[in-house]
């Protein structure tokens, strides 16, 4: 990293991204940005940046996982701290957009919040915008400023090849026909067969009649979604491809949501195998998952993407394996 870079360029870390935002730092040699984030009594957020930004490109990472809302009410405040400190050009850094699979109406009487969101960064005085795998992409289409966004597949598919000649005959199983796109990716990617689990609820009851559309008999499967949240239907697809054959099952995605009976369910699943990547933190939470868990960084990919950003140079190699979003 060039000294006008260091002079020029300022990364901030947001509470729930501090690990990933060293990371991104260490990727380009550059300091963590110098700021504090408290709470006072009453639960309001207060930001204070401890280093000049004036005339900067600054960069504020933060996931809004949980606790939702204050992360999010924390990326606003940083956002509006930038501005008033007169930093050059803001872009909020969101490896995990939350609110976003509240993004269409699909019944009446329901908000679009992830387009609320979206309204709220921008009115924040945020003038771009880094996300990685959107559950929707057309929650780009929200925002009018600029959006990047990038995938963690290269991270995931790269593992995999790595561990393609200790993995015997693999099949890529989509979990449910909507993540279709993606597993076709990575089953190219691989090299290998794909098959798809067809789930569907019998009329006027509430019995789900799930179907195996490819072998898996005497393989190893390999699951691949956007998140992983309640872990309801992966460990359902899991159950039925071991039912059907599979002698292992890898289940793999990009964010671990990972909330309610999610590690219990893994826990008890015949899922021998987690693999993630760092876009929500896991840390103590998934203590109780570490036998099966295992945590990839996406840390030097959104280090390459900010610095391609801030160099205004096209991100569009980091692509090579990108699946899209899942619908």
């Amino acid at each position: 990293m060039s000294s006008s870079d260091r002079d020029h360029l300022k990364i901030f870390a947001g509470t729930s991204a501090r690990e990933l935002t060293a990371g991104i730092c260490a990727h380009l040699d550059l300091p963590v940005g110098a700021g504090t984030v408290t709470r006072f009594p009453d639960g309001e957020t207060m930001v204070k940046v401890d280093e000049d930004v004036r005339g900067r490109d600054v960069y504020v990472v933060l996931s809004t996982c949980e606790p939702v809302n204050d992360n999010l009410m924390e990326l606003l405040v940083f956002i509006d701290c930038m501005k008033r400190a007169s930093a050059k050009r803001i872009t909020a850094v969101m490896p995990y957009y939350g609110y976003a699979r509240q993004d269409r109406k699909d019944e009446g009487r329901v908000p679009i919040t992830a387009k609320l969101v979206a309204n709220l960064i921008v009115a924040a005085g945020a003038n771009r915008m880094l996300c990685m795998d959107l559950h929707a992409a057309q929650i780009q289409g929200f925002f009018d400023i600029p959006v990047d966004h990038v995938s963690a597949s290269p991270v995931l598919a790269d593992h995999f090849l790595r561990l393609r000649p200790t993995l015997g005959d693999i099949v890529v199983v989509s979990p449910d026909v909507g993540n279709v796109k993606v597993a076709n990716m990575f089953a190219n990617v691989l090299q290998c067969d794909l098959a798809i689990i067809d789930k569907r609820r019998q009329s006027g009851s509430k019995v789900v009649v799930k179907n195996l559309i490819g072998d898996v008999e005497g393989r190893t499967v390999l699951m691949f979604d956007d998140m992983i949240s309640t872990a309801g239907t992966v460990c359902e697809a899991a159950k039925l491809v071991v039912e059907r054959g599979a002698k292992d099952v890898v289940a793999a995605c990009t964010h671990p949501v990972l909330v309610g009976l999610a590690m219990q369910r893994l826990l008890e699943s015949p899922i021998s195998k987690v693999v993630v990547v760092d876009t929500i933190p896991c840390g103590a939470r998934t203590k109780q998952l570490e036998p099966k868990l295992e945590v990839l960084t996406v840390a030097p990919l959104l280090g390459e993407a900010i610095h391609r950003i801030h160099h205004d140079q096209s991100i569009s190699a980091l692509f090579r394996h990108a699946g899209g979003a899942k619908r």
